[in-house]
């Protein structure tokens, strides 16, 4: 069944009402027709309305609430990954999965060791990139929200941002062992929320690991290997999905 987004204020009581890109997605490429059951999310509320749509206009889609479910695709906590530009267009991929695997919010980091540097306009236009990547990913994958990929954010801005969460952790290869790894992952539970930083292809400059841990961010060590920047995060995010859905389901 095919999955959209609105905005809240697009939802009434009994109906609902598609705008934008969508229309002519459901017009012109899905072909759909009147009677065809569709399921919307806010964005916002968490919940997931069963439909079935009734008009299909040149600029609207109006669709008849049939019921609402609270969605069960959202993680338990709020996971923010705080990402170090990447080369090339590696960050599209980043985002897709982390958005896949639960992510709620994408930072990208303009770091020391970083390739890739942004002026305003191109900041712009790849922001409106990402965020479309993000929602084609949060309809795949049936998300009870969108996770906003914001502006590119310096390191120290990054760290200021996350301290806002109650669990923060930045991989780092000259970290303590797995035992400490598994010891922090293992303290966090349902309900908290949690800040992951991810450096690009370099890796973190120790000044940036030294700011890092004066504002309380936990390095950790992912193993004896050195993982590239695309699979790091997800490394990260697939041990924390699996972690709180545990902790849900136990």
């Amino acid at each position: 069944m095919h999955h959209f987004f609105v905005e809240p204020e697009q939802i009434g009581q009994r109906d609902v009402r598609i705008m934008g890109g969508d229309v002519n997605h459901i017009r012109n490429v899905l072909r759909m027709q009147p009677g065809e059951q569709i399921t919307v999310s806010g964005g916002e509320d968490g919940k997931e309305y069963r439909c079935e749509i009734v008009q299909i206009e040149e600029a609207c889609v109006t669709a008849k609430i049939m019921w609402v479910e609270e969605s069960g695709a959202e993680l338990p906590s709020r996971i923010c990954l705080f990402q170090g530009l990447p080369k090339g267009d590696k960050m599209e991929l980043i985002i897709q999965k982390a958005v896949e695997l639960g992510a709620a919010q994408i930072v990208p980091m303009a770091t020391k060791r970083a390739v890739v540097r942004l002026d305003a306009k191109k900041e712009d236009a790849k922001r409106k990139r990402w965020n479309a990547i993000s929602e084609s990913a949060a309809k795949q994958s049936k998300r009870g929200i969108v996770p906003e990929v914001t502006r590119v954010m310096t390191f120290a801005e990054a760290v200021e941002y996350a301290g806002q969460f109650d669990k923060k952790l930045i991989p780092y290869e000259l970290a303590e062992g797995m035992e400490r790894t598994r010891e922090l992952i293992d303290g966090i539970v349902p309900g908290e929320s949690v800040a992951v930083f991810i450096g690009p292809e370099g890796g973190f400059d120790e000044q940036e690991i030294d700011l890092a841990r004066a504002a309380g961010i936990q390095p950790v060590t992912l193993g004896r290997r050195i993982l590239r920047t695309e699979t790091a995060g997800m490394t990260v995010l697939s041990v924390l999905m699996f972690q709180l859905e545990a902790g849900r389901l136990s």
